[in-house]
């Protein structure tokens, strides 16, 4: 497996939260590398490996769903007032490229106005301000465009310098390769387990694909592998992970601290570098939605760390993602040694 291909071709897929079947069906794709038990159900990507049926059954899982917006109106003028999908910056979306998903692909740009006529340039614009044009008129926008089609941003992945990559979906495509890297890892291995893996929807809307797939698929133990934030210039220590630090193991009152526990001593006696990731409530993860399914899952989460999170810019280490992938198949093949 080329890591980095496949962080750069799974960010690069298209999968806003509601409308992931691009992204989907290429995660789908490499996950028959390792299972030919797999398909989509109900948006969720689902691969099954191990002995079915034994115990623990563990669920890996990665959302697959990508932060965005969706067209809500089309003005006289043929511009597309638009609302977002997930956790939206607004002090980043003037003047940004986008690729607006009708019934083809059209680029777009976030409407702005020059800062020469700008009066107030402190103003940070409500979504209902701001508009997408395609540069057409309102009829031909009408043939092309539907209300309800989802909207991304045009950035494509970039090598940066190292090991880092930059790009728009990272969160959580990168996710989904650490799984996919661990199969990867532990594909010749003779599994005594059960193990099902699950690249979820509409995490970014409430982790709804993670509450419907665990409650059919009924893990004993559920880790929700993501990102979470990496240290920058204006962020402070206590809350951030360091890029190239390795995993972030969480520790919180709606995790299972045993499951905690046990990842962080795999982690020393493999020597892999891990951090410890504090939350004081939930986790904003689909480890919330696993740890309170039908009678309860021992969940946990493993986060990549991540700059710039839910930005055109992501950026991560492929080494952190390495060392993810390495603590999982670590952890798989001592459950069941």
């Amino acid at each position: 497996m080329d890591l980095e291909k496949s962080i750069m071709s799974l960010a690069d897929a298209r999968g806003v939260s509601g409308d992931e079947t691009n992204a989907a069906e290429l995660a789908l794709s490499m996950l028959k590398s390792y299972t030919d038990d797999c398909f989509i159900k109900n948006g969720n990507v689902i691969g099954r490996l191990g002995c079915k049926g034994s115990k623990p059954h563990i669920l890996l899982d990665a959302h697959i769903d990508q932060i965005g917006f969706t067209v809500t109106h089309i003005t006289d003028d043929g511009f597309l007032k638009i609302a977002g999908c997930g956790g939206i910056d607004r002090r980043l979306l003037l003047a940004q490229q986008v690729t607006v998903l009708g019934s083809k692909p059209l680029d777009g740009v976030i409407c702005a106005i020059p800062p020469h006529l700008e009066t107030d340039e402190s103003k940070v614009p409500e979504m209902e301000d701001i508009c997408v044009d395609v540069g057409l008129s309102k009829e031909r926008a009408e043939e092309m465009i539907s209300l309800g089609d989802k909207i991304v941003f045009s950035s494509r992945c970039e090598k940066l310098q190292g090991d880092r990559i930059t790009g728009a979906a990272l969160d959580d495509r990168c996710g989904v390769a650490a799984i996919l890297r661990a199969l990867e890892l532990v594909n010749d291995k003779a599994l005594q387990c059960e193990l099902t893996v699950m690249f979820s929807t509409q995490e970014e809307v409430g982790e709804r694909g993670a509450k419907i797939g665990a409650y059919d698929i009924e893990p004993d133990i559920a880790i929700a592998v993501d990102v979470s934030f990496a240290l920058t210039v204006d962020d402070s220590e206590l809350k951030c992970g360091k890029m190239g630090g390795g995993c972030m193991i969480g520790f919180s009152p709606v995790l299972d601290r045993e499951l905690s526990q046990r990842l962080k001593a795999v982690a020393e006696k493999n020597s892999l570098p891990y951090q410890i990731e504090v939350m004081s409530g939930t986790t904003g993860t689909n480890a919330d939605r696993f740890s309170v399914n039908k009678s309860g899952v021992k969940a946990v989460t493993l986060s990549i760390p991540l700059k710039y999170m839910h930005t055109p810019v992501e950026v991560i280490s492929l080494s952190d993602v390495e060392n993810t992938a390495q603590l999982i198949a670590a952890y798989i093949m001592e459950v069941v040694s």
